[in-house]
């Protein structure tokens, strides 16, 4: 099918708002990436010295947001969004944030783009995400409980840690893993919520190589985060990390695609329908909408804008009077609503 109509800016900014608009602070950037890690290691850190449960599980509650929080800063360097200088944008992209959820930037970013060029399309390799809703509550139930009972994270981890077998045997053998073209499937597990497992379309060696990196990046931010944990306060912190990595960020993954995607109108002859911005809280943006997450469509219609910026792209489509046109969700329960309103009775899922 044809790629998506992209949406021409000088329809609402002009030539020196635009370039400001979309210029990578050298700074904020950073800041972000430390943000994520400095309220992380704070929330297990008091967590862990109150000894108390309660304390425990708000941790946890929160971790994941922030943990999300990394894997959309990953996004950001995708775009080349994240910071001005290629390499230190790459740098952040791939170890400050992709390693700890265990992503690859580059594979990410050739993926991704594909989903931009072709979105909800039979293309899009993110049609997955959105193409099951709506389903019905029992459904989605039951894949809130696999996020919450650390199932999603073990059945996706054994996918990827299976294919980076595959991968360091290739290496070992010294194969240099040549293809055809770029690969859109490996390393992009952050974006994955499939029952197949997030590394599961890679097929070819090169593939399989690039999850092997993957691996070896997200063992090494675990390792250095572990022996952290044990030189200034014991085992807790570490567990309290790997529980909200293992339940709360799958869920808030969760969330996060549907909220994104599933039940839109897409179409490529019409830009404002290719995704859903849905009104964040702060409870939401502690959770599931964490760095401005939630301003998708603005996204998706100009994908050069640091996610820092979006809300100042949804305030000029505001005074344009083009909210109208847009999808707009007042929250996401109304977007869970949404998504769950398949009769029962009509359903032939497994779930």
């Amino acid at each position: 099918m044809p790629a998506v109509r992209l949406f021409p800016p000088d329809r609402f900014f002009d030539r020196a708002e635009w370039s400001a608009i979309t210029r990578a602070s050298s700074w904020r950037g950073i800041w972000l990436v430390a943000h994520a890690w400095i309220v992380s290691i704070a929330l297990v850190g008091l967590a862990a010295w109150s000894q108390n449960p309660a304390a425990w599980l708000f941790a946890i509650i929160f971790v994941g947001g922030r943990q999300l929080g990394l894997a959309i800063l990953m996004h950001d360097a995708a775009h080349g969004a994240l910071h001005p200088n290629r390499k230190i944008n790459n740098f952040l992209g791939q170890w400050l944030t992709g390693a700890a959820v265990g992503s690859d930037l580059i594979a990410y970013r050739t993926y991704h783009l594909q989903h931009h060029k072709f979105t909800q399309q039979p293309e899009d390799p993110d049609l997955s995400l959105s193409k099951p809703f709506p389903t019905t509550r029992a459904s989605l139930g039951r894949k809130v409980l696999r996020d919450l009972t650390g199932q999603t994270f073990f059945k996706q981890r054994a996918a990827q840690f299976g294919f980076a077998f595959v991968g360091l045997k290739a290496m070992l053998r010294g194969e240099q893993g040549q293809k055809s073209g770029a690969s859109t499937k490996a390393g992009t597990p952050f974006n994955k919520q499939s029952d197949d497992g997030m590394t599961s379309p890679t097929i070819d060696v090169a593939g399989a190589m690039t999850v092997a990196r993957a691996v070896g990046r997200f063992l090494i931010v675990q390792a250095v985060l572990l022996t952290l944990s044990l030189a200034l306060y014991g085992w807790t912190p570490y567990l309290l990390w790997l529980a909200g990595l293992a339940t709360t960020f799958q869920l808030y993954l969760r969330i996060r695609n549907i909220a994104e995607h599933a039940c839109t109108t897409t179409g490529s002859d019409d830009p404002f329908t290719h995704a859903r911005t849905t009104h964040a809280g702060w409870l939401a943006r502690a959770t599931v909408a964490p760095y401005w997450v939630n301003y998708h469509a603005e996204h998706h219609l100009f994908m050069g804008v640091p996610c820092y910026r979006l809300p100042q792209v949804h305030a000029a489509l505001g005074r344009a009077g083009r909210h109208d046109s847009m999808t707009i969700a007042p929250g996401y329960a109304a977007v869970l609503r949404q998504v769950t309103a398949k009769p029962v009775l009509s359903s032939v899922e497994g779930g």
